[in-house]
Order: structure tokens, then C-alpha cells, then sequence
């Protein structure tokens, strides 16, 4: 009996010990403590009690911005919304996007394995969107309002409008909607500052159709690459958001919209905790030129390139891992006439240094055509600076499939798995460079992408026309004691560099 009474006071200890740690937090916010020492209690005298502060809430937020966001429905016809996955659609069948946007406010029946719907059908979908002005301009999500026959908004108050969509920009999904008849509609500000991971944060929208939802969480990460495109620069955040919050915005603690909800990683069909905003910076950039023109023009320098890798930043002599390889600069494209050739790596942009590829293509892609800017470049072993006038993007190029090619018996490189040919007894290979005829399987080309067709260029900076030019360059890149050796590979219609690692059979 003992023995159980001191069980019970124990856990009784253990209770209030917890209770008043609680209490402590709360109450250190405001509280005035008197401690009862004949009792031990540590809680506040019941006059001060009246006195203890609350847990800060959003109610005041969330007071100020809801008014500016709004429900936004369409109608399209579902045949048209099943030919926009065609092509280049950035909702092509299984594309990145496609499977991201999967639960994220696309109409039923129009995603690539569902059932379509008739052609003679309209289909409705929802998204979110929010004022930017008081005259009616909206910004919502590229693909909630792709296509659409017509789009109606609903305010926060319950009215409905009819909206007519003013521009799209499909490479970061940002639309621009103009809602006519009123020039006092309540709306919010993009943010001029980056958030930072930890800020609190609102997202308000239309999920389920259940519109003006709010919900609250944190900055999670910022730069997010979600393999959407090029530009790809999202805020992660973990308020939960649903299907139906497409378009809808992001708020930080001071009302501003620090991104625009696009997509939710979402294993099990409903929020996890995982979304992806289209920030602030960016969608103000859209906005404008869609406001301006309609369309968005990006700039362009003419240049395939790819990331720079430990075992590529070794072989030309690089420091750090950073900046964006240049595979194949475009002939008579902006940087060709600059002066940028293969193999050069640009790392830094009017003296912004370039992270990486995607970081090249952001900056890029953000100064308009037509501007004259300075790009720093690592070419053969040294840093030169090169003035180059921005082009403007062209229109996203259609892939082609690579060509079949004859496999004529070719010369064995066997320490990198090969078995090669000139190019020029090659159908199709064009007249440069080593064909690959064959591949092994077990070979280190093999763990490193390549496949028979792939066109072999340059060799550790040297150009190769057969396969003995290949080995020699191989033995020589042996002798200087180099542990790989850069290749710049033509697969298809894209050109890269890769790494080879040397010394196994």
C-alpha cells in the first residue's frame, strides 16, 4: 500500500511539474507571480490572473488581408483543356508539372489517365487568385486559367464578377485576370523583401471550394527546385494547402504577399505539409510585362549549359564546383558572338556571381532583351570579362528524336566500355566528332549516361575525327596524372560535358 501511494504522488509530481512549466510559458509573457511558499505553488495570485496575456494570434492579419482574395472558376470545353497537354505544355502527360498540379486545382477528367470528357462538354475547375490594385487586377496560376472559355471570381463578401484574362506567363505559371465595373475592390502589396526560413506565415484561398480558408505555418526552405523548368525558384512552406488554393497567396506577418501557391507535394492526395509559392519577386516581374504587353519577353544569350561538377571543376582547373557550364554556345547566337566558346563556365552575371546552371538561366531570363550586360568567364584556365547584348528568348524549341544510326564495327575502348566509328561512316552523324556504336553495359561510360548514337567531340579539350584519337588523348590525359578525363558529347540536340573517370579496365 505504501509502495502504490508513492507511485500515485510520483505521476501526481510529474503532472504538475508539467502543468506549471505550461503555465510559466504563458504566463512570463504578462504575469504578475506571487508564489505561495506554504503550498509551492508557483501560480499567479487570482487577482493578477486577469492580467495574463494571450498566445498571439493572426486574427488582425487575417482581418486586413482576406477582403483581397479571391475564388476564381472556370469553364472550358474539355476537349481543348485535353489538347493543351500536347506539344510543349508545361502540363504535358507525366511532365513535372503535370504531376505536381495532379492535386492541385485542375478540373476533373481533363489529366492525361483519367477518362477525358466528351469534346462537346464544358468542364469547370477552381483555383484562388487576390487583388493587386483597387481597379481589379488579379494575379492567379497560369494553369488554373490555361484555356479557359470563361472565368468568374468570387469575393471574399460573397459577390460574383466575371474576369477576362489579360496574359499568362506558362514558364512560371503566373496569370493576370482584370475584374471590370469597380475601381475600390480591396487588395494587397507583393512583397519587396525575400522571407526567411522560419517566418511565419498565411496562406488564404479557395480549397475544396471552401473559399476564404486560412491556414498558417512557416517558410520551410526557399529556392526549391521542383524540376518545373528553368526558372525554378519556389518558397517552400507548410501551411496546409489543398486542391483549390492554385493562385491564392502567401502572406507574412505584415500582410504582404511573399509568394503565390502554385503546387503541393502530396503522396497521399491531401496536404502534408509540403507547398511550393512562386515568389513575390518574381510574379511582380510577370505582372508588369503581362500588364504592359501581355506577354513576358525574357533575355537570352544563346547557350546550352549544364552544372559544374567537383570531377569538371578538377579538370579545368577551377577552385569551387560553381558557375554554369557552357556545352555548346549557339552559332551566331549572343554569346557566340561575344566571344563564349565551349567549355568556358560563366560565373558571374554584371558581377553577381552564378550559383549554378538554373542560377544562370534566372538571372538571365530576369534582364530584358536588348540590354548590354557583363558576363565573367573561366576560359582555359583564366578569368575574362565579355560584354554580350541580351537576345530574347525564343519560343521553346519542339524535341526531335535523335536519329537512328548503322552500327558499323568500330574501334574498342575498352577501359571506358566503348566501341566507337568516325562520325562521317556514320548515316546521320553528321562530320564530326566519334560515333558510339556500342555500349557495355559494365562499363564506366555506361554508369555515366552514354548510348550508342551519342556523338563523341573533344576529348580533354581536344577535338577527335576517329577512334585512335580518343585512346591517344586518353593516354595522355593518364600521363599528367589526371583521375578523369571531359568529353563533350553530342546526344541527340543537346551537347554536355562529361567527366570520365580514368585508370579502370
Amino acid at each position: 500500500m505504501i509502495k502504490n501511494s508513492h507511485n500515485r504522488s510520483a505521476r501526481r509530481v510529474a503532472l504538475l511539474a508539467s502543468a506549471a512549466a505550461l503555465g510559466g510559458t504563458i504566463l512570463f509573457s504578462g504575469a504578475n507571480f506571487s508564489l505561495h511558499q506554504n503550498s509551492g505553488s508557483a501560480w499567479p495570485d487570482t487577482a493578477h490572473a486577469q492580467t495574463v496575456q494571450r498566445p498571439v494570434g493572426f486574427a488582425d492579419i487575417v482581418e486586413k488581408v482576406k477582403p483581397a482574395v479571391i475564388s476564381v472558376r472556370v469553364k472550358l470545353d474539355a476537349g481543348a483543356r485535353m489538347m493543351g497537354f500536347e506539344g510543349n505544355s508545361p502540363l504535358a502527360p507525366n511532365s513535372p508539372m503535370e504531376r505536381f498540379f495532379r492535386r492541385f486545382g485542375l478540373p476533373e477528367g481533363t489529366l492525361p489517365d483519367e477518362r477525358p470528357a466528351p469534346h462537346n462538354r464544358l468542364v469547370t475547375g477552381q483555383g484562388s487568385g487576390f487583388f493587386i490594385t483597387a481597379d481589379g487586377y488579379a494575379v492567379t496560376n497560369n494553369h488554373v486559367v490555361d484555356k479557359a472559355d470563361t472565368v468568374e471570381i468570387t469575393t471574399d463578401d460573397g459577390k460574383t464578377y466575371a474576369a477576362k484574362v489579360i496574359g499568362t506567363d506558362p514558364r512560371t505559371d503566373v496569370a493576370l485576370i482584370k475584374v471590370e465595373g469597380r475601381s475600390d475592390f480591396p487588395f494587397v502589396k507583393l512583397s519587396d523583401q525575400a522571407p526567411r526560413i522560419g517566418d511565419w506565415v498565411l496562406a488564404v484561398g479557395n480549397p475544396f471550394g471552401l473559399g476564404g480558408t486560412v491556414t498558417a505555418g512557416i517558410v520551410s526552405a526557399r529556392g526549391r527546385d521542383i524540376g518545373a523548368g528553368p526558372y525554378d525558384d519556389f518558397i517552400q512552406i507548410d501551411a496546409p494547402v489543398n486542391k483549390g488554393n492554385s493562385g491564392g497567396p502567401t502572406f507574412d506577418v505584415d500582410g504582404n504577399v511573399i509568394g503565390v501557391n502554385t503546387a503541393i507535394f502530396s503522396p497521399s492526395g491531401g496536404s502534408v505539409g509540403i507547398a511550393f509559392a512562386i515568389p513575390a519577386s518574381t510574379v511582380n516581374s510577370v505582372v508588369a510585362q503581362l500588364k504592359d504587353k501581355g506577354t513576358v519577353t525574357r533575355g537570352w544569350i544563346g547557350v546550352q549549359i549544364q552544372p559544374v561538377t567537383p570531377e569538371i571543376a578538377e579538370n579545368i582547373g577551377l577552385k569551387k564546383a560553381e558557375g554554369a557550364l557552357v556545352s555548346d554556345p549557339q552559332a551566331n547566337g549572343p554569346a557566340a558572338k561575344a566571344g563564349v566558346e565551349a567549355g568556358d563556365v560563366i560565373t558571374a552575371v554584371n558581377g553577381a556571381s552564378v550559383k549554378d546552371a538554373r542560377d544562370l538561366a534566372r538571372q538571365i531570363g530576369s534582364i530584358p532583351p536588348g540590354t548590354s550586360v557583363s558576363l565573367m568567364v573561366w576560359h582555359k584556365g583564366e578569368e575574362k570579362s565579355l560584354s554580350v547584348t541580351l537576345g530574347e528568348l525564343p519560343n521553346q524549341r519542339e524535341a526531335r528524336a535523335a536519329p537512328e544510326h548503322a552500327t558499323p564495327s568500330g574501334g574498342e575502348v575498352p577501359r571506358l566500355g566503348l566501341s566507337l566509328a568516325p562520325a562521317g561512316q556514320v548515316a546521320g552523324s553528321g562530320p564530326e566528332g566519334v560515333v558510339v556504336t556500342k555500349v557495355d553495359p559494365t562499363g564506366i561510360a555506361s554508369e555515366h549516361g552514354f548510348q550508342t548514337g551519342d556523338v563523341i567531340l573533344e576529348v580533354g579539350g581536344k577535338k577527335v575525327a576517329n577512334p585512335s584519337d580518343v585512346r591517344s588523348a586518353l593516354n595522355d590525359a593518364q600521363k599528367t596524372g589526371k583521375r578523369s578525363v571531359l568529353m563533350r558529347v553530342k546526344s541527340g540536340d543537346s551537347t554536355k560535358f562529361v567527366a570520365l573517370p580514368l585508370g579502370r579496365a
